[in-house]
C-alpha cells in the first residue's frame, strides 16, 4: 500500500473525492458529540456515588484529635486526611496542606501569593518587571491561562518521552532571573500521556536556577490513574520532594494533586505538598485568606476511601472503564492511519488524554472540520501558550468522557477529517 506522501496528483484527487462522500454521508447523522475535555463519563462518577452516604446524621463527626469537623479550624485539614492524602502524595505529613476541591485554584493561589506577596521574603513578582514562566509543550491550557491572566511571559520547551528538554531548562533557569517557575506535569502528561524518567526527575532536583524565587509547579494530576498494572517500571516516578531534599535543594518545588478524577470532580479534596519553608510561608497567608477548608468532607474521603489500598482498588475499577476507550482510539488510529506517513500519535498507559500530530498546517482545519461534523475537540492550538502551536499539528484527544459507541463514531468522524485535510495539504504543496 502506498504511503500517503508517495501519491500522485490523479490517486490524491481520487481519494479526496472518496472522504468528501464519507463526510456527507457522516454530515446526515445530524451529530452532536463533545470530546473536548478530560471529563470522566457518568459510569465512572457512578463508582463514588457511595461516598455520598458514607457519612450520616448518626455519624461520629469528630476526630481522633477531638477536632469537631463541623466547626471552624483546621486550617491545613484534619489529621487522618492529611495521613491519608501523605501517602498519595509519597510525603511526609507535616508537609501536606489540604485545600478545597481543586487543585488548579491552589496553583493560581501560589501564583498570585508569588506575585503580590513574593515568595519567602523576595520581591514580589509584580516588582520585579515582565517575569517569564517555562512551559512543556504540548502542556495542559488552564497552566498556560494561569500566566496569561498574570502577564506572564511563557517559553516553550520541547517534551520528549523522557520529559522536556533538560538541557535547555537547565540553560534557561541558570542564566536568566527573571525566569520564576516551570509547569509540569510528570506523570501521564497532559496531553502526551508521557512519565518523567528517572533522570529528568534527578535534573528537576538539581537545578541551580539564577532566581531564588523559582519554583517547579509540579502538578501530579494522574499520579495514581493507570490504565493498566501500576507495577510496571515505566509508570514509576521518582518522588520529587525527596530527591531535592536529598541533594540540598528542598525549597524549589510545589507539589500538587486532587481527588477530582478519583472521585467527584469539583467536590474532592485538593492538596499541596513541599517544603518546610515553603509550608511556613504558605501558612503565613493561607491564615489571612481562610480558618478552615470543608473538614466534614476530608472526613467522608476517609470513611470511603480508609487508606491508600482503598483508592488503588477504586482507581482500578477506573481503568476497567476507560481502558477500551483508550484503546478503541489508539487500534482505530492504527487502522485508519496505516498508509499515512505524515500522522502519528501517542500510546499512553495512563491518564486522559492522547495526543494526535497531524501533517504541519493541518490541525487548525481537522478541528473545523469534525466541529462542522458535529464532532466538538479541543481548539487547536490550546496545548500551547497563546493558542499558538508553530506546527498547527498538536490536537487532543480525550476519549473519556463519550460512551463507547458515541467514541466510536467520533472517532470516525475524525479519521475523515484528519485524511481530507492532508490530502488537500498535499494537493496545495
Amino acid at each position: 500500500m502506498k504511503k500517503y506522501s508517495e501519491l500522485t496528483k490523479d490517486e490524491l484527487k481520487n481519494l479526496k473525492s472518496e472522504l468528501e462522500k464519507e463526510c456527507e454521508e457522516l454530515k446526515k447523522l445530524n451529530l452532536n458529540l463533545d470530546m473536548s475535555r478530560g471529563k470522566p463519563c457518568k459510569e465512572q462518577l457512578d463508582l463514588s456515588m457511595d461516598l455520598l452516604s458514607v457519612l450520616d446524621k448518626n455519624s461520629n463527626l469528630i476526630c481522633e484529635d477531638g477536632m469537631d469537623c463541623r466547626n471552624y479550624g483546621g486550617l491545613t485539614g484534619i489529621k487522618e486526611a492529611r495521613e491519608l492524602l501523605a501517602t498519595f502524595m509519597e510525603n511526609k505529613v507535616e508537609n501536606i496542606i489540604i485545600y478545597g476541591n481543586s487543585s488548579l485554584n491552589v496553583m493560581y493561589t501560589m501564583i498570585m501569593q508569588a506575585y503580590v506577596f513574593g515568595v519567602m521574603g523576595h520581591t514580589p513578582w509584580k516588582d520585579q518587571g515582565k517575569i517569564k514562566f517555562l512551559c512543556p509543550v504540548p502542556g495542559y491550557d488552564r497552566h498556560f491561562a494561569i500566566c496569561e491572566e498574570f502577564g506572564i511571559e511563557m517559553i516553550n520547551v520541547p517534551m520528549s518521552e523522557s520529559g522536556p528538554d533538560m538541557d535547555m531548562v537547565e540553560k534557561l533557569v541558570s542564566s536568566d532571573e527573571k525566569i520564576k517557575g516551570i509547569w509540569c506535569v510528570p506523570k501521564y502528561s497532559n496531553p502526551d500521556g508521557y512519565v518523567y524518567s528517572d533522570e529528568t526527575v534527578r535534573k528537576f532536583a538539581r537545578l541551580k536556577p539564577k532566581a531564588a524565587d523559582f519554583r517547579i509547579f509540579w502538578d501530579n494530576a494522574y499520579t495514581i490513574h493507570y490504565l493498566y498494572d501500576e507495577k510496571e517500571k515505566h509508570d514509576h516516578i521518582i518522588e520529587i520532594l525527596g530527591e531535592c531534599e536529598k541533594v540540598g535543594n528542598p525549597d524549589i518545588v510545589y507539589k500538587f494533586a486532587s481527588t477530582s478524577k478519583i472521585c467527584f470532580p469539583g467536590s474532592g479534596l485538593a492538596v499541596l505538598a513541599t517544603s518546610d519553608n515553603n509550608i511556613r510561608d504558605i501558612m503565613s497567608h493561607l491564615k489571612y485568606q481562610t480558618i478552615g477548608y470543608d473538614k466534614v468532607n476530608q472526613l467522608r474521603h476517609v470513611a470511603y476511601f480508609k487508606d491508600l489500598q482503598g483508592v488503588k482498588d477504586h482507581m482500578k475499577k477506573h481503568a476497567q472503564i476507560l481502558r477500551p476507550k483508550f484503546e478503541m482510539v489508539l487500534d482505530t488510529f492504527e487502522k485508519e492511519f496505516s498508509g499515512v506517513d505524515l500522522i502519528s500519535w501517542t500510546k499512553p498507559r495512563g491518564g486522559y488524554f492522547i495526543s494526535f500530530y497531524g501533517m504541519k498546517g493541518t490541525a487548525k482545519d481537522i478541528v473545523d472540520r469534525c466541529k462542522s461534523l458535529g464532532v466538538k475537540l479541543t481548539d487547536a492550538g490550546s496545548s500551547y501558550p497563546y493558542h499558538k502551536d508553530p506546527d498547527d499539528s498538536n490536537i487532543r484527544i480525550a476519549p473519556t468522557y463519550p460512551s463507547v459507541s458515541d467514541l466510536k463514531t467520533a472517532l470516525k468522524a475524525f479519521t475523515v477529517c484528519a485524511k481530507l485535510s492532508t490530502v488537500e495539504k498535499l494537493l496545495a504543496s
